[in-house]
């Protein structure tokens, strides 16, 4: 199948705002913005690992998904589990093998990106929504000291819903182009979160 040079100039577009955010993330923590509604923003952008997974819940919802109750069944799990970890991890709690965890998000997700798997709803919030608490708690005990909490939290849910709009986007692009480029793409989150486990062990 063709792909058509708007096809092109959207995935263009989102790859390359995606792409940009680490940079913006930096130079605002850099800038001194250690505090409230802007932390909790630039957080989730800081770490590549967390941005690819946020951008791919979004990117193989709209691949995989049917319906529309399919299509936010995975963000909205994703993005309410994550604020249940960063709660926890703000109060104090930590699980064992958070980091792991959050590389093996990767693996898994880039696999169903790659293979376009489809899942009941409830199922797929189920399967994002356990990863997503291993990546709150991350952030949750980062940011525990930034102080400002409820704007922080907010912050960083607005960057999270924001991610997963981005890969659904992108998604949306993709089911129409050559079937070959969502197979990239989850392979190369997929290989990142193995890279990332393989550098853990």
């Amino acid at each position: 199948m063709r792909t058509s040079r708007p096809l092109l100039l959207c995935i263009a577009t989102t790859l390359a705002a995606t792409a940009a955010l680490p940079a913006l993330a930096h130079t605002g923590a850099d800038a001194g913005a250690h505090h409230g509604f802007v932390a909790g923003f630039v957080h989730p952008l800081t770490g590549l690992d967390h941005l690819a997974a946020m951008v791919a819940v979004g990117l193989w919802s709209a691949l995989a998904a049917t319906s529309r109750r399919e299509l936010l069944a995975a963000p909205v799990g994703f993005a309410g589990m994550l604020l249940a970890g960063a709660l926890a991890g703000l109060a104090g709690l930590s699980l064992p093998a958070v980091e792991p965890m959050i590389a093996a998000s990767l693996l898994v997700l880039g696999l169903l990106v790659a293979t376009q798997r489809r899942l009941p709803a409830a199922a797929a919030a189920a399967l994002v929504g356990v990863f997503a608490v291993f990546h709150g708690i991350a952030h949750g005990r980062e940011l525990a000291e930034h102080g400002g909490a409820i704007a922080t939290l907010a912050g960083m849910l607005v960057a999270t819903v924001g991610l997963h709009a981005a890969g659904i986007g992108l998604g949306l692009a993709l089911r129409h182009a050559n079937r070959w480029l969502p197979r990239i793409a989850g392979a190369a989150v997929g290989l990142f979160g193995l890279a990332l486990l393989g550098g853990i062990a």
